[in-house]
């Protein structure tokens, strides 16, 4: 018979075994925590709570923070989810007055569909909505990230001040006085029409809204214009938040204004330039019609036609609104199909995403 040789340790008077020690001691750890949030059981024994009870507790707790969503929620709830039904249309015969879901719905299936992707300018409507989108996200996204680092690298406290009030006086301006202003100099005998004719040149000669090749570049800059200093809000705030000491760190190291730029303010804002874009790519087929269709002319509808106002035209002015929503439908599929590419690729990539 072999012996075995057993360590014991005292605790509280009794001999247990070594091993017994960690768990008591975990027991002590977890009552103390426990006694510290105020949640220790009276008879001092460790009391196992389901999720749901620690979710209660927590509720308690912060619960009155959820009160300040509770006004975004039920507008988000009325006016994005509620009207999402009306997705339906785009798979029915539908005139005003039926009833979307009932006993008289004429549904067609995919035939909106089949229409819609039949049409002959489809392919066009698509490139141009396309090519408006992408070159505008190209030009338009990393513009307010320079403007705010060349304001955050303002001195002078007035000066930037200035220059801010200057950068966001535009964004309100409403779309029809843009295009207002956008006629008086581009247009037919406009401010740039009228130089020309002074220094020689043909009256009348510009045409810019007639011209097709125009349309792209005078509907992108303009709406950069508008609304690059109104974007810039965010990444100034995010500036704001940069520790002044990594600066001055910086500085110790001999770095130029320029190479901070870089090293400190870049990556300080990298998580929100990720988010930012992650959103921008997700609305990156939605132009809009409004300004489209202001600027719109029978010259440059080559160029200016695109999905959003062939939706308008085809499906509310011309009464087909079950077509009118398949392509409506299909842009946003689209424009989700793209935001999940976004996120997962900015997960891969730089670690950040939306979710």
């Amino acid at each position: 018979m072999s012996n075995e040789v057993t360590a014991t340790a005292s605790v509280d008077g009794l001999d247990e075994p070594l091993d017994a020690i960690g768990e008591v001691g975990e027991d002590l750890v977890e009552q103390a925590y426990e006694a510290l949030d105020g949640n220790a059981p009276a008879d001092g024994k460790k009391k196992k709570h389901p999720k749901w009870e620690e979710w209660k507790n927590n509720f308690r707790k912060h619960g009155w923070i959820l009160v300040f969503i509770i006004p975004a929620f039920i507008y988000v709830l009325v006016f994005c989810y509620a009207p999402m039904y009306g997705i339906l249309v785009a798979f029915q015969d539908y005139m005003p007055g039926d009833s979307i879901i009932g006993s008289n719905t004429s549904w067609v299936g995919f035939a909106n569909f089949r229409t819609f992707f039949s049409n002959p300018n489809f392919w066009d409507y698509f490139l141009n909505t396309f090519l408006l989108c992408i070159f505008g996200f190209l030009v338009g996204f990393p513009l307010p990230i320079i403007v705010a680092l060349l304001l955050n690298s303002v001195r002078s406290k007035k000066v930037k001040k200035g220059l801010q009030i200057l950068y966001y006086a535009p964004h309100f301006i409403s779309l029809v006085v843009m295009v207002g202003m956008l006629r008086l100099i581009f247009g037919s005998d406009g401010l740039l029409d009228q130089l020309s004719a002074k220094l020689g040149g043909e009256v009348g000669g510009l045409k810019l809204f007639l011209t097709p090749e125009a349309f792209r570049p005078l509907f992108i800059f303009s709406g950069n214009w508008q609304d690059f200093g109104w974007s810039a809000i965010v990444y100034l705030a995010a500036l704001s938040g940069v520790d002044p000491a990594l600066h001055e760190a910086a500085k110790v190291d001999g770095a130029s204004r320029f190479r901070r730029i870089f090293s400190v303010d870049l990556p300080a804002i990298l998580p929100t330039i990720v988010m930012l874009m992650i959103l921008s790519v997700g609305n990156l087929m939605s132009c809009g019609y409004e300004k489209v269709l202001l600027m719109q002319t029978a010259g440059n509808l080559e160029t200016s036609e695109i999905l959003s106002t062939y939706v308008y035209k085809f499906g509310l002015m011309n009464g087909q609104y079950g077509v009118g929503t398949a392509a409506g439908l299909f842009n946003s599929v689209i424009n989700v199909a793209l935001l999940v590419i976004a996120n997962f690729t900015s997960k891969k990539l730089t670690n950040n995403s939306m979710w």
